[in-house]
């Protein structure tokens, strides 16, 4: 089931075009990777695909239902999120339940099994240890993984992740790829994540999604190459 699907999409800065034609689609129970050079508009490409800026043609559709009928939950990080400054007065298990309350709920008690996902969340990222440290206190990295493991929380159906492992250390960014591949292959969600280390990702990811420039024009303009083989990474080739 196509969770996100995008066909023909062009995204023009002021006269400028950045994207032109692009179509890409996203399904339920894989870990799909957006990669690209520098500047090739992968942030961008994300969110015009979520609306939060407007193409100036194409077709956008993100499916309103997961694939239980019930209405599709999503989960972004942008880049570069976790901002938070010293001063912040919450501790790292605070701003990690607040994920699990749903829109409207916030006065209802969490129940033992709300509590377990917390944990299990934060043990994910190996932050279950510093729970009770205030957020302001923390590195860039640990403020990012527990960004992470808020969205975790909130159980989503559809992730789409920018650059979400930046700062953290060889090990966590494994662990990290295990529980993404873990969460689209046994619990069927959707995982679509950019990154510029498509090499350590081959045997955790089931497609790539690659932009490319189109060398003959002055325009910074990119087109997909969507690979649909399965771990295939380590083979591809991919021309600019």
């Amino acid at each position: 089931m196509k969770y996100i699907e995008v066909q023909n999409l062009t995204f023009y800065y002021g006269k400028e075009p950045i994207l032109q034609d692009v179509s890409y689609s996203v399904s339920a129970g894989e870990f799909t990777l957006l990669t690209g050079e520098n500047g090739a508009a992968k942030s961008t490409l994300i969110q015009a695909t979520l609306g939060l800026l407007k193409p100036k043609k194409g077709i956008v559709k993100i499916s309103k239902n997961n694939i239980n009928a019930c209405k599709l939950r999503i989960g972004y990080i942008p880049q570069q999120v976790a901002s938070f400054n010293a001063g912040f007065p919450s501790t790292v298990l605070e701003l990690v339940r607040s994920g699990r309350y749903t829109r409207g709920k916030w006065f209802k008690k969490l129940t033992k099994r709300d509590e377990k996902h917390i944990q299990k969340a934060l043990e994910s990222i190996d932050m279950w240890e510093e729970r009770f440290r205030r957020i302001g206190e923390l590195s860039g990295g640990e403020k990012q993984r527990i960004s992470l493991a808020r969205m975790f929380v909130s159980d989503p159906d559809l992730f789409i992740l920018d650059e979400p492992t930046t700062g953290m250390d060889d090990s966590s960014r494994k662990n990290f790829y295990q529980l993404m591949q873990h969460n689209a292959h046994v619990h069927k969600k959707a995982v679509l994540m950019i990154t510029h280390d498509a090499e350590d990702l081959s045997e955790y990811v089931d497609r790539r999604i690659h932009l490319l420039r189109i060398a003959t024009s002055p325009w910074r303009c990119f087109h997909v190459h969507d690979d649909k083989e399965s771990k295939v990474l380590e083979n591809d080739h991919f021309s600019t």
